[in-house]
């Protein structure tokens, strides 16, 4: 499996900051309030991926991966490197809402109440997509062999 292109996910980012900030300016005015922790949901699943990185990276340098009772099997592996691609995107993706959001709310700030009472919300969310896109490129990079060559893609 090849390695996630960090241009992806900034096309992605793009992609989602573009089309929210279109979707926010048309509908702002009917959107519920954002609350502060709208966006940190993501803390948790970034905290999980990083503890999962740090086991599967023992594991591989101690070359427990296999069958036995103290191993990790190799498609628990396998679903760790999955996970890692989708929250990578997924962070990404959500990143970029909150992007397009803040791309509205910023120049109101001054002027319309709910913005700034929204900002903060958006932030949070802001900075937990980045975050869970950081957990997620360790998670992917802790799961690769010792054999993976950093230069040349995984077969």
């Amino acid at each position: 499996m090849k390695p996630t292109r960090v241009w992806d996910l900034v096309a992605l980012t793009v992609l989602a900051a573009v089309a929210t900030w279109l979707l926010v300016r048309v509908f702002y005015g009917s959107l519920p309030p954002i609350p502060v922790y709208a966006g940190a949901s993501l803390y948790p699943v970034a905290l999980i991926e990083v503890v999962l990185a740090f086991v599967i990276r023992s594991r591989i340098e101690g070359h427990q991966i296999g069958d036995g009772p103290s191993q990790i099997h190799p498609i628990t592996a396998a679903r760790a490197l999955a996970l890692a691609k989708a929250s990578a995107l997924v962070g990404a993706a959500a990143a970029g809402v909150w992007i397009g959001f803040l791309l509205h709310v910023v120049p109101m700030v001054s002027t319309v109440r709910a913005a700034s009472a929204d900002r903060s919300g958006a932030i949070v969310g802001l900075v937990a997509g980045v975050v869970l896109v950081g957990a997620a490129l360790w998670l992917e990079h802790c799961c690769r062999t010792p054999t993976d060559s950093p230069d040349e893609p995984a077969h």
